[in-house]
C-alpha cells in the first residue's frame, strides 16, 4: 500500500512538472498579448473602411432629415417671413443643399439653388420632374420621400429628399431638398491601401515595443528566480537585484529579507544539532564510561559500584531534561501546547515559587529575595508560567555574582503586573541582547559552572508569546541583567 501511494505521488509530481514546462513564459504572453492589441486594432480601422460609404450615407441622409423636420417644425410657428427665407438660405449654402418650396398649385414659393441649376429640383429642363416629385410625396402613405437619384449633370449620386408642408391631405404646399453625395469609393480604396502600411508598421512597432517591454519585465524576474534557486539550493549569500520598478524592487527586498531569515534559520539549526548531538554525547559517553567501570572495576565492591552508579543516574537526569526540554519547546513553538488559564493571587504564587528555593539558598549560599507589590489577582496559565518564572530564577542563579544575590520584584501597573528577576552578574554587551532568547545560547560572562540545557530563556520566550505577553531584558557590562515580562489584564 505504502509503495503503491509513493507511485501516485511520483506520477502527480511529474504531471505537475509536466505542467509547469507547458506553461508560457512572460516572454510569450507579452509578446501574444501586445500583438492580440495590434490585431484588435487593426481590425477596428478595417472594419470603419469598409463601411465608410455606409457610414457616410448614412449619416448624410440623417443630417438631411433632421434639417427637414427642424425647418418644418420652424414653418408651422414662421411661415414664409423673411427671417425663415434667410434660414432656408443659410442652412442651404452651410450644408450644400439645395432647397425648393412649391404652393399646392405648384408655384415654385421659394429656392435656394448652390449647385447652379444642375441639381434636380432646379431649372426649367427639371419642371417635368418637380411636379412628379410632389405628386409622389402627396400620395406616399407618410407625407415624405427619401431616394438616392443619379444625376447625370453632375454624375454622382445625389440624395433627393421632399415632404408635405401641413396636412397630407389638404398640403399648404411641398418642400425638397437636394444634395450631392460626394463619391467616397477612391477614398476607401485609398485608406485601404494606406491602412495595410499602417498595419505593417504597427505590426512591426508592436513586435518591437513587445520583445522591449517584455524584457524589462522578464529579465528582472528571471534574475530573482535564478537567485531563488540558488538560495534553494543553499547559497544564502546569493544578491537578489531589482528592475527599476516598484513591484519588482519589493519583490527583491523581500527575497533578501526571506533570505537573511533562512539563513538564520540554518544557523540556528546548525547550531541545535551541534549543540544536542553534544550534550547527548556527554552523558552518553559517561553512561557507557560508568558501565564499563562497574563491569570491569566496581563489580564486588558496593562503595565504588554505588557512586558509579550515581553518577549513571545522574547522567541519565541530564539526559531525561534535556531531551524534555526539546520536547517541551517543540510544543510550544508549533502551537500544539494549550494554555490553561485560571484565577489565582500572583503575589501569593511568587512568594510559593521563590520558597521553594531556599534549599539552594541554605546548600549554595545564594541569597534570593522577592519585593512584592499588593495582591492582585491575574488570569494567566499558572502552570506554564510558573515555568516562566522559574527558568528566569535559574538563569540568574547561573550567572549572579560573587555576592550571590538574586532579586524578584513584583510591580502593579494599570495595565497588569510586571515581574522583574535581577542578578548581579557581569551583565550583557548591547550587541548580544538581542541574542540571549536563542536556543543554546549562553553568555560567556560567567565565573561558574553552568547548569541547564541551554534552551531555558528560549522556553521562557515561547511560553510569553503563546501568551502574547510582553518581555525583555535590561543589561549592561558591569551592572548586572534585569529580565522582566508583563501579566497583561484582561
Amino acid at each position: 500500500m505504502r509503495m503503491r501511494n509513493n507511485i501516485q505521488r511520483l506520477r502527480r509530481i511529474k504531471r505537475r512538472v509536466k505542467q509547469e514546462k507547458d506553461r508560457p513564459s512572460v516572454h510569450t504572453l507579452l509578446a501574444i498579448s501586445f500583438l492580440i492589441f495590434v490585431v484588435i486594432t487593426f481590425g477596428l480601422l478595417l472594419i470603419e473602411v469598409l463601411f465608410l460609404e455606409k457610414f457616410y450615407y448614412y449619416f448624410k441622409i440623417s443630417e438631411t432629415q433632421d434639417l427637414a423636420t427642424e425647418l418644418l417644425e420652424t414653418h408651422d410657428t414662421e411661415e414664409f417671413t423673411k427671417e425663415f427665407k434667410e434660414k432656408l438660405s443659410e442652412i442651404a449654402i452651410n450644408n450644400q443643399i439645395c432647397i425648393t418650396v412649391v404652393d399646392n398649385r405648384s408655384y415654385i414659393s421659394y429656392e435656394s439653388d448652390v449647385m447652379d441649376t444642375r441639381c434636380l429640383i432646379h431649372g426649367w429642363h427639371n419642371y417635368n420632374r418637380l411636379y412628379l416629385l410632389t405628386r409622389e410625396i402627396r400620395e406616399s402613405s407618410t407625407g415624405m420621400i427619401c431616394k438616392n437619384i443619379f444625376d447625370e449633370h453632375i454624375n454622382m449620386e445625389t440624395l433627393l429628399l421632399g415632404s408635405v408642408i401641413g396636412s397630407q391631405d389638404d398640403p399648404e404646399g411641398y418642400i425638397l431638398f437636394n444634395t450631392a453625395l460626394q463619391p467616397v469609393g477612391t477614398t476607401v480604396d485609398l485608406l485601404k491601401r494606406l491602412l495595410i502600411l499602417i498595419a505593417v508598421v504597427l505590426f512591426l512597432i508592436g513586435i518591437i515595443i513587445a520583445l522591449v517591454v517584455s524584457n524589462r519585465l522578464a529579465v528582472p524576474i528571471i534574475r530573482l528566480t535564478d537567485a531563488a534557486k540558488q538560495m534553494a539550493h543553499g547559497n544564502y549569500k546569493t544578491e537578489f537585484e531589482g528592475g527599476g520598478y516598484k513591484e519588482i524592487d519589493e519583490l527583491a527586498q523581500t527575497l533578501t529579507y526571506a533570505e537573511q531569515e533562512i539563513s538564520k534559520i540554518d544557523t540556528m539549526q546548525r547550531d541545535l544539532i551541534a549543540n544536542v548531538s553534544h550534550d547527548l554525547r556527554t552523558p552518553l559517553t559517561m553512561l557507557k564510561a560508568y558501565a564499563e567501570m562497574i563491569r570491569d572495576l566496581s563489580g564486588d565492591n558496593p562503595v565504588k559500584r554505588n557512586a558509579h552508579l550515581q553518577v549513571i543516574i545522574e547522567e541519565t537526569d541530564r539526559l531525561t531534561m534535556l531531551v524534555n526540554d526539546i520536547l517541551d519547546l517543540s510544543k510550544l513553538e508549533n502551537g500544539s501546547q494549550k494554555l490553561e488559564f485560571q484565577n489565582f493571587d500572583v503575589t501569593t504564587w511568587l512568594a510559593d515559587i521563590c520558597s521553594r528555593y531556599r534549599g539552594v539558598s541554605d546548600k549554595m549560599g545564594y541569597h534570593i529575595t522577592f519585593t512584592p507589590d499588593e495582591p492582585v489577582e491575574v488570569s494567566c496559565d499558572p502552570g506554564k508560567m510558573e515555568r516562566v518564572v522559574c527558568n528566569l530564577i535559574n538563569n540568574a542563579i547561573n550567572y549572579t555574582g560573587e555576592d550571590k544575590q538574586v532579586f524578584i520584584r513584583q510591580i502593579n501597573t494599570d495595565t497588569g503586573v510586571r515581574v522583574e528577576v535581577r542578578d548581579t552578574g557581569a551583565g550583557i554587551e548591547e550587541e548580544k541582547i538581542n541574542k540571549i532568547f536563542e536556543k543554546y545560547y549562553r553568555s560567556e560572562n560567567h565565573k561558574r559552572e553552568v547548569v541547564g540545557t541551554g534552551l531555558g530563556l528560549s522556553i521562557v520566550k515561547a511560553i510569553l508569546k503563546l501568551h502574547d505577553y510582553p518581555f525583555g531584558v535590561r543589561s549592561k557590562p558591569g551592572e548586572g541583567s534585569v529580565f522582566w515580562f508583563c501579566i497583561e489584564k484582561d
